[in-house]
Parts: structure tokens; C-alpha cells; sequence
């Protein structure tokens, strides 16, 4: 695991801002040691099911306090939309950690998962979860295929965020009568509030012309602003906000039929699919600067998923990606590997073998390799703005309102 481990140290587009920047009570961290974030991307090479074991919610490396409210679509959803639906997923789902499905889109573990494991605390369970479900740590709100906007899907982000209004009235009433909830007042208080959607919100819209789609984005913006400021006006004060990523460079993209490859960049990407992500990013970037100068007793990091994804794709080989545009649960082989008709799962798929570095987990959905790269280098605090850890942001002690 060479490659990785040494691409996921590399830092682009570090932002470090001087001490009179100022951030509400939150301090800017320093760079993180390479040796803790090699070792992030390390868990995932191949798969290392036999020496982590093949557990669902393995219990953290030591007590945790940490509470995490996780708000989002398929890239952060733990098995919300499989509980939802009554989805039976089966293998090679979840094939390299869990060795079993369990409702996540990928062969193993997402971002959010290594997130939960530097923190030492357990993988959150999907609010919908009817059996086995544990909120003490906090609660995974995200749904596969949401959208920011209402109307897009059942669970778009309004729709999650009366889901935690709910959670959260419900607790505090179990307190007045003298109950225990699963998160206390302190809890919720002190959490972290993460937020990763956009993507299905502008694929949605890419079949109109450009102009029309950046007209839409803003809408988009708006709707993560909206739910940053009502969770803040109902005490939560640390927010952990993700961009989107490189659109353009799905394999799912890519393999829509095309007249010619005038679209395409140097690496095999579309240009006007990154483009459309690009803007959604400067957008959501700078309303999480107009928050934070207004929030200033709250905490509100930004991080450039953009040049972390986009990075895999560029800079492949360091990662030891051969074929960084193919799928690796998929159909009809080289170029991309997908067909619309037969993607993963289907009778006729063409799957990679376990431990192939691949990207695309099913043309749109990362590998857990992949995965893995990507929180390496989120974990960093090099991609976010301000330049901090998520560590960092847990340990920080937002006011007491109190």
C-alpha cells in the first residue's frame, strides 16, 4: 500500500488562515502527522476484513463522547434507504469489511465510517433502522438517491431535518419526565453536525442547457443554508460541511451516450458536469462564510471534496488505480464498464476481483479503497476551510446558551 500511502499525505490547495482570521471559539489545528492518516487508508487495502473482523458496529478503540448528526444522500447513507424500502441487498454488496450487505452502496466501508473510526466511535445507525438500532452515539439521517431540494425524493433535506427536529423534541421531553434519551441536553450541544448532498440535486438538472443549470444551483445552496441556520437556532454550534465531488468523472456520466469527446479533459472527464460541481461548491463555500460571520459562537468548517475526489482520478497511479474511469461492479467492460440497463447486482454483471484498486465502486459510488483515500485525506484538515481537524472541532467547547 506504498502508493497510497504516500499519495494521501500529499496536500493542494492548503488554506491556512493567520490567527486574526478568527472563527467563533474554534483554533485553527496544525497539519496532521502522515502516519496517522497512512494508516486510515491502509485499513482499507484489499479489504481488511480478518484483522478488523466483519462487524457492523465494532465497539470503538476506547470511550467516546463523541455525537454525530449526519445528514445526506448515498455517499454518507449507512442503510437507511434499504430499511426504508425493505431492501434485501445482497453480495458482493459490503463483500470486503462486512463481508454481508448492509445497506451501504459500495463493497465496504464509506467516509463517513472512517470518520466514526478516528474517533474512536461507533458506525451511526440509520434513523429508519428498526432493529438493532443505536442513537447514543448520534444518528444517520442520510437516504440514497436525497436531494437538497424538496420534491426530488421522499427524503430530501427538509425532510431529514424535521426527522432530527423530531428526534430532538422527542429527547428533550424524555428529559422533563425524568427519562434517559439515548443523547442528553450536552449531547446535542456538543455535536457534530455533518452535511453531505448536492450531487443527485444538479445530475437531476443536467439534461437542461448549462445556463439554465447554474440558475438552479443557487436554489440548491439555499436549502443547505436554510438547514445549517435552523439547527443552529436550536442549539447545534459545530458543522461539518462537505462539498461535492467531480461529476464528470462517474463512470454512470461518462457512459451516456455522447456525439464526440469535445467535452472531455485531459484526464477522461466531462468538463461541464465538473463544472456544474464546481459552482455548486464556490456557492455552498461562500454561504458557509456568510454563516460563519454571522454564527459567531458557532464552529463551520468546508471541505473541498472536489480536489479530493478529483485528485483519484488525475493522479491514479500514485494510488495504484490502472483504470481510473472503469467500475468495478458493473457491465460491459472497458471503457467504463457500465451499462444502464445491466449495473450492479444484475445477473450479468462483470465484477472486479477482491482487493483490485478501483475507484467506481458501481459507477457511482466509491469503492471502499477509494473510500478510504478520500477520508485519509479529509482527516488531514488540508482540504477545509478553515484549515481544521474534525478532531479538533470535536474537542473544541462551543459557549454554554445556558
Amino acid at each position: 500500500m506504498a502508493g497510497v500511502a504516500a499519495a494521501v499525505v500529499l496536500a493542494c490547495l492548503r488554506y491556512a488562515p493567520d490567527a486574526a482570521a478568527g472563527y467563533g471559539f474554534l483554533a485553527v489545528a496544525p497539519p496532521v502527522e502522515a502516519a496517522r492518516v497512512a494508516a486510515v487508508a491502509r485499513a482499507a487495502d484489499g479489504g481488511d476484513a480478518d484483522a478488523a473482523g466483519a462487524r457492523d458496529d465494532p465497539a470503538p478503540a476506547r470511550p467516546s463522547s463523541v455525537v454525530i448528526f449526519n445528514f445526506g444522500d448515498s455517499n454518507s447513507d449507512t442503510g437507511g434507504m434499504a430499511a426504508v424500502n425493505g431492501m434485501n441487498l445482497n453480495l458482493p454488496e459490503g463483500r470486503t469489511f462486512f463481508r454481508r450487505p448492509t445497506g451501504r452502496l459500495s463493497d465496504g466501508r464509506l467516509v463517513i465510517d472512517f470518520i466514526c473510526e478516528s474517533l474512536h466511535t461507533p458506525y451511526l445507525s440509520p434513523y429508519l433502522k428498526a432493529l438493532g438500532a443505536d442513537f447514543s452515539n448520534g444518528v444517520n439521517f442520510a437516504i440514497g438517491g436525497s436531494t437538497a431540494t424538496p420534491g426530488g425524493s421522499p427524503f430530501s433535506l427538509d425532510v431529514q431535518l424535521h426527522q432530527w427536529l423530531y428526534f430532538r423534541a422527542r429527547s428533550m421531553e424524555m428529559i422533563n419526565l425524568g427519562q434517559r434519551p439515548p443523547i442528553d441536553r450536552e449531547g446535542f450541544r456538543k455535536a457534530i453536525y455533518t452535511i453531505d448532498i448536492g450531487q443527485n440535486d444538479i445530475s437531476a438538472y443536467m439534461h437542461l442547457p448549462y445556463d439554465h443549470v447554474l440558475a438552479k444551483i443557487p436554489g440548491f445552496v439555499a436549502q443547505i443554508k436554510y438547514t445549517i441556520e435552523t439547527l443552529y437556532s436550536h442549539g447545534a454550534r459545530k458543522f461539518w460541511i462537505h462539498g461535492t465531488g467531480a461529476l464528470g468523472c462517474l463512470p454512470q456520466k461518462l457512459a451516456f451516450p455522447r456525439d464526440d469527446d469535445t467535452d472531455l479533459d485531459a484526464h477522461g472527464c466531462l468538463n461541464t458536469y465538473n463544472a456544474a460541481a464546481k459552482r455548486f461548491n464556490a456557492l455552498l463555500s461562500d454561504a458557509c462564510a456568510q454563516l460563519r460571520r454571522r454564527m459567531v459562537d458557532a464552529a463551520l468548517v468546508f471541505v473541498d471534496m472536489y480536489t479530493i475526489k478529483y485528485d483519484l482520478v488525475a493522479n491514479h497511479t500514485m494510488h495504484g488505480i490502472e483504470k481510473p474511469l472503469m467500475v468495478c461492479c458493473g457491465y460491459g467492460g472497458p471503457p467504463y464498464n457500465y451499462n444502464h440497463f445491466k449495473a450492479c447486482m444484475s445477473a450479468e454483471m462483470q465484477l472486479c476481483d477482491v482487493g483490485a484498486r478501483f475507484i467506481s465502486w458501481d459507477g457511482v459510488h466509491l469503492t471502499e479503497a477509494a473510500n478510504a483515500i478520500v477520508a485519509a485525506k479529509v482527516l488531514t484538515g488540508d482540504y477545509s476551510t478553515p484549515r481544521v481537524t474534525i478532531a479538533r472541532l470535536v474537542n473544541s467547547t462551543p459557549p454554554n446558551d445556558d
